[in-house]
């Protein structure tokens, strides 16, 4: 009678919901972190946001605890990186990480780019076709005005954003793809 059990029918998805969760936490650890760093530890709408946001997810308040204390720590030094590329049809991605590497972060998001046919732009090269706009979520990148794909385009991108926001380092990306 093995496999009969209710832990043998649940241990699977439960194993798949926690992994979603952890990756969830850790990009969200990293957020409190540079937000208290950025405010000294003392209360700003920048951490209020990232708090929320966690609670918004069910993190647990320890572990917003530790990171606001981690953060306090002189050893860790967590760095906002914006990268911004393009790809087929001329479509502009702007790619908001937060790392502790900015080589490490650097070349993996080369890679997966590359890997998906896509090219890392320069500073400034596709920032121009979007606006920075305060939300409810922080600050986020609007597109001026959309591109439109075709359809095997619009797969190729699907993909890749999929292959970025798997990355620990990756917070963000925006497209200006219709």
């Amino acid at each position: 009678m093995s496999g009969h059990n209710k832990w043998t029918q649940i241990k699977h998805k439960k194993a798949l919901t926690d992994a979603k969760k952890s990756k969830i936490f850790s990009k969200l650890v990293r957020f409190i972190a540079v937000e208290a760093r950025l405010s000294g530890g003392k209360d700003s709408p920048g951490l209020r946001s990232a708090i929320g946001k966690a609670r918004a997810v069910n993190m647990p308040s320890e572990n917003i605890e530790r990171a606001i204390k981690k953060a306090s720590e002189p050893s860790s030094q967590m760095e906002a990186i914006v990268y911004e590329a393009y790809g087929p049809g001329g479509v502009g991605i702007i790619i908001e990480t937060l790392t502790d590497s900015r080589n490490r972060t650097a070349q993996e998001i080369k890679h997966i780019l590359s890997k998906n046919g896509f090219v890392l732009g320069g500073i400034g090269s596709v920032v121009w076709a979007f606006q920075k706009e305060m939300s409810p979520e922080g600050l986020i990148y609007k597109p001026n005005s959309n591109i439109p794909l075709s359809d095997s385009d619009l797969e190729l991108l699907d993909k890749l954003v999929d292959e970025l926001e798997e990355s620990d380092d990756v917070q963000e990306v925006y497209t200006n793809a219709e």
